[in-house]
C-alpha cells in the first residue's frame, strides 16, 4: 500500500519541474454552489496538466538500462506531454500513441518536446493496445498513464499542495478517467485527514469508474460518448482500483451540456481556458448536497484547441440564451425588413445573422420567412425580445439556432 512516506519522496521529485499551482478562491462557484469553492489550477503547469508529476516521478524511478530501452505509452494528450516533457529532461527516446482524435495543440506540443507521435484508434483504449504492440516489438518501457502506483503517487503530490493551502479542506472533487489521479489524490488525502470527503468526478458518457465501483470489479464499457476526451475511457485502472474502493466516497457523473457553460464561466469569471475534462470538478461543485464547506476542485488541464473552444463557447451561448434564432413571416414588400431591425433595436437585441425565404408560401405576397440570429443578455431579454416582436403581429417562432 501507498504510505506518507511515498508521497514525501514523490513530492520532492516532482518540485524539480512543476509550478506551484497555488489554489484560487472562487466567489462565483461559492455562489453557485453554497460551499467556499476553492480552485487547484494544474492548467497551469509547463505542460498544461497534472500529468507532468506522475510521468516525471515514474520515471526517476527507473533504472538506467529501462530508461535507455526508450519509453512509450499511449494517452489522449496530457499524459503524452508529461511523458515526452519527462523523457526531454532524462535524454531519452519518448514514442507516444494518441487516438486519432486527439486534439491538434496536443498532437503538437507532444511533439514539440521531441517525442514521437503515433496516431491510431478512436479512443484511449485503442491507442493502448497498439502502445502495448510497440513495447513489446520494440522493447520499450511502457509509462502507463493512470493504472500504475508510481504513476499515481506522482499525481496525489497536489493533495498535499491543497492541504498546504488550504488545511481545513472539507472535500476535494477529482475528475476521474483510468483513476490514476483520483488514486493518487484521495489515497494522500485520507492518509492527512481520514475524515475528509473525496468525490471523484466523470463524464455521463464515460463512467467507467461509476459502473466498475458498483459491479465491484473492473468494468469495460462498451463504448464512450463525451466531450471530455483526456476522460473518454472505456477500462479504469485494475491495479489502482483497490485505492479507488477504499478511498473515494462517491462518484458524480456530469453531462456534456454541464461542462459547456462551465467553460463559459470559467473564461469570463476567471480568464481561464480549461479543457472540457478539467472542467469536470469545478461542474461538480454545484452537485453537492453538503453546504457550507470548504471544497477544493482540481481543475485537471487546460490543453484545448481552437476549434474545440470556438464549437464550445458557440454552444454555450446558446444553451445561456445568449444567442438565439427567431423565425418571422412577413409581406414581401419593401420596408418590411427595415420595420423587423427596428423592433429589435429598441429592445437592444443585436442581429447578427439574417437569411430570408421567399419560397415558404405559395403566395410569397402573403408571407416570406425570415430567420433572425440575434444576441441578448440572457433568457429574460430573449423573452422581451420575443413578446415584443409578438406584439406586432410577426408571430415569432423559435427554431434551432447556429452560428
Amino acid at each position: 500500500m501507498l504510505t506518507k512516506k511515498d508521497f514525501d519522496e514523490a513530492s520532492k521529485k516532482v518540485s524539480e519541474v512543476t509550478s506551484d499551482t497555488k489554489l484560487i478562491f472562487s466567489d462565483y462557484f461559492s455562489n453557485l454552489s453554497g460551499n467556499n469553492v476553492y480552485l487547484k489550477p494544474e492548467n497551469m503547469q509547463v505542460t498544461g496538466a497534472y500529468k507532468v508529476r506522475g510521468a516525471y516521478f515514474k520515471i526517476s524511478t527507473l533504472t538506467d538500462e529501462q530508461r535507455e530501452k526508450g519509453l512509450i505509452t499511449a494517452s489522449a494528450g496530457n499524459h503524452a506531454q508529461g511523458v515526452a516533457f519527462a523523457a526531454k529532461k532524462y535524454g531519452v527516446k519518448a514514442t507516444i500513441v494518441m487516438p486519432t482524435t486527439t486534439p491538434l495543440i496536443k498532437v503538437n506540443r507532444t511533439k514539440a518536446y521531441g517525442a514521437e507521435v503515433v496516431l491510431y484508434g478512436d479512443v484511449y483504449d485503442e491507442a493502448y493496445g497498439k502502445a502495448l504492440e510497440l513495447s513489446k516489438e520494440k522493447g520499450y518501457t511502457m509509462i502507463h498513464p493512470f493504472d500504475d502506483p508510481a504513476v499515481a503517487t506522482g499525481q496525489g503530490t497536489i493533495a498535499m499542495e491543497i492541504f498546504r493551502d488550504l488545511p481545513l479542506v472539507d472535500i476535494i472533487l477529482v475528475p476521474i478517467g483510468g483513476g490514476g489521479l483520483a488514486t493518487g489524490v484521495s489515497t494522500l488525502a485520507k492518509l492527512l485527514n481520514p475524515k475528509i470527503k473525496v468525490y471523484g468526478v466523470e463524464p455521463s458518457g464515460a463512467a467507467c469508474m461509476k459502473e466498475s465501483l458498483s459491479a465491484g470489479h473492473v468494468v469495460t464499457l462498451p463504448g464512450v460518448d463525451t466531450i471530455a476526451d483526456g476522460t473518454a475511457v472505456k477500462t479504469p485502472g485494475e491495479n489502482i482500483f483497490p485505492y479507488i474502493q477504499k478511498n473515494i466516497d462517491d462518484i458524480i457523473t456530469v453531462d456534456d451540456d454541464e461542462l459547456i457553460v462551465t467553460f463559459l464561466d470559467m473564461v469570463e469569471n476567471h480568464k481561464m481556458i480549461v479543457e472540457n475534462s478539467g472542467l469536470l470538478a469545478v461542474a461538480a461543485a454545484s452537485h453537492l448536497k453538503e453546504k457550507g464547506k470548504n471544497v477544493a476542485a482540481v481543475i485537471s488541464g487546460g490543453n484545448m484547441d481552437i476549434i474545440t473552444m470556438s464549437s464550445v463557447v458557440q454552444h454555450g451561448l446558446i444553451m445561456r440564451d445568449r444567442i438565439f434564432t427567431v423565425s418571422v413571416l412577413l409581406p414581401d414588400k419593401p420596408g418590411q425588413l427595415a420595420a423587423v431591425a427596428d423592433t429589435i433595436a429598441k429592445t437592444q437585441g443585436n442581429v447578427i445573422k439574417l437569411e430570408h425565404n421567399q419560397f415558404v408560401s405559395t403566395n410569397r405576397n402573403a408571407a416570406v420567412e425570415l430567420r433572425i440570429t440575434l444576441e441578448a443578455f440572457g433568457s429574460e431579454h430573449k423573452e422581451e425580445i420575443m413578446k415584443k416582436l409578438d406584439e406586432k403581429g410577426y408571430r415569432p417562432k423559435l427554431v434551432r439556432a447556429s452560428l
